[in-house]
Formats: C-alpha cells, structure tokens, sequence
C-alpha cells in the first residue's frame, strides 16, 4: 500500500482531451500501443453501487476479478471517509480511499493520509455564495457533518448511505469555517445546481473546485480536492504512469479523473457530459454496468 506520507509530485496543469481521441461508445478498447491497466479508480454512487446502494454480488466478483488479473483497486466519492468504509472488507480494499473528492485520502483503517480544506477566509463567502442560488449548505469539517436543518432534502437519505448521523448547526457556520474539507450545496433543480457550479467557478476561479456529484449536489472543495488529483496522487503512490489507470463514473466531478486517465469510462446513467468526456459508455448501475465495464473494457486491458 501506499505510504502514509505519500504525496504527489508537481506536475502540469490539467488538460481537456483533444477531439482526436477515442469517442465514447459500448465496443471494446483497441488497446494497440497503448501501456496495460495496472488500477482502476471507481467513483462509489452511480456507479459501484446502484441508486439503492446496494453493492451487488456481481460487482464483488468484478473486483476479484480485476485482483486476479494484477489490476489494483481503487475507490474516490463524494463521501467522508465513514461513508466509505462499509465497502471496504466486501471489496478487501488495500489502496487508499480517497474521500470527499480527494479531500480527504484515509488508509484500510480510516488513519488520514492526507488532507486538503478550504481556506478558512473563502467559507463565509462561498457559504454566501451558494445560498444566493437558493441551495442549503451542508459542511464537513473533520469527521463530522453538519447540517442546517435536520429535516432538509435529502439529508435523510444522506444519513443512511454514509450509516452515520449530521450534527445540527447551532449559529450557521459561525465556528466552523476552521478545516473545512467540503461544503455541498442541495437543490433538486438541476438547473439550479449547474448555474451555481459555472457562477463559482467565475467567482472564485482556481482558488476551489465546483462540480455536481449528483445531479442535486454542488460539491465545493480545495483546488486540489479533485478525482484528477486523486489519479495523480495514486499514479505517484504506485509509480505508474496515468496512462496504466482506468477510471469510472457518473457525474461532472468525474470528469478530471477521465481526463487524467488511460481509459475511461462513463455509466449508461451518467450525466451527458461525462459521458461525451469518456472513452467508453457501459451499462446503467441498475443493469451491473461495473461488473459489465470490468469484463469487457477493463480485463481485456490487463497485463499480460
């Protein structure tokens, strides 16, 4: 596994891909000249698991697969690190989990690895921010989540996929803005969402990262709390080049770690615009399409 101290060197600014390479589609990869898959990185909701959360028996037999045939295997999302671990001993994780976006990365045992907040001057205004677009604000902080309301959409559902409560703000944010790894904006108006992510990223530019992780999610993170960061940071760990990584998901947030790998691939159910950014489309997460993306765009890449 990686050392705990691990970081990632420097490295160039990020690229979109270039219109000459593979469009996505369902055919399987001409891996002709191109480097085996050595690790593939798995966005969690959408994808790995179906909209019910259910991590599936074919999507576990899919991962021993990957193991079987060499590939490591990786998880990033969305979710603090608690939100994370029930996948860990059904999957036998080894490799960092890569919480919040890259946040927040956590060993085997939840033991931070490293971490990434936001500025503390840059809270309020961004908290100010996403609220003019009529979102509520949830904040994490450490291991905890907080919540402006305990009844609020969908902070229900989010307390049972995580398995762990929210604690209530008291006064706002006041007192909180400290070590903030993630602030996440609510509406499901999907619209709505999209407005605020683009109005960020004028307002604020490279000092953060705004994208959807779902389509009634903002994400807003530390500039370096990306998915592309994350394959950076995973390619430097194992010492492999980013073109020797596959990657998986659903959302725009997704579309970094596509960017800076050798394949990706994109859910049937995923956003339009992951999936135009993709190399490839699989099925939906209601029709096993990880165990699909394994078996027909992931193992035929493997080492020999």
């Amino acid at each position: 596994m990686c050392a705990r101290d691990a970081r990632p060197g420097p490295g160039a600014a990020y690229h979109r891909r270039i219109a000459s390479d593979p469009a996505p589609n369902d055919s399987p990869p001409d891996d002709r000249g191109r480097p085996p898959i050595r690790l593939f990185l798995a966005d969690v909701d959408g994808t790995l698991v179906t909209k019910d959360k259910v991590l599936t028996d074919a999507a576990i037999d899919a991962v021993r697969s990957l193991r079987q045939a060499g590939i490591l295997f990786a998880l990033t999302s969305g979710r603090p690190p608690r939100g994370m671990e029930m996948l860990v001993d059904p999957l036998d994780i080894e490799t960092p989990l890569a919480s919040f976006n890259g946040g927040m990365t956590v060993a085997r045992d939840l033991e931070i690895m490293q971490e990434h907040t936001l500025p503390e001057h840059l809270v309020h205004p961004l908290v100010d921010h996403m609220q003019s677009f009529d979102l509520d604000v949830w904040l994490y902080r450490g291991s905890d989540w907080y919540v402006p309301d305990p009844k609020g959409p969908h902070v229900d559902r989010e307390a049972w996929t995580v398995k762990f409560e929210p604690k209530v703000m008291q006064d706002g944010i006041r007192g909180l803005t400290e070590g903030v790894v993630k602030l996440v904006g609510v509406n499901d108006d999907h619209d709505v969402i999209a407005k605020a992510a683009h109005a960020a990223a004028e307002k604020f530019g490279d000092h953060v990262t705004a994208a959807a992780s779902q389509p009634y999610y903002l994400d807003v993170t530390h500039p370096k709390a990306n998915k592309g960061e994350v394959v950076r940071y995973l390619a430097h760990c194992y010492k492999l080049a980013p073109e020797e990584i596959a990657t998986i998901g659903d959302q725009p947030n997704d579309i970094l770690m596509f960017d800076h790998s050798g394949l990706s691939i994109a859910m049937g159910n995923a956003d339009p615009e992951a999936k135009e950014a993709a190399h490839q489309v699989t099925r939906s997460s209601e029709d096993e399409g990880f165990a699909y993306a394994v078996e027909h765009f992931v193992l035929p890449a493997a080492p020999a």
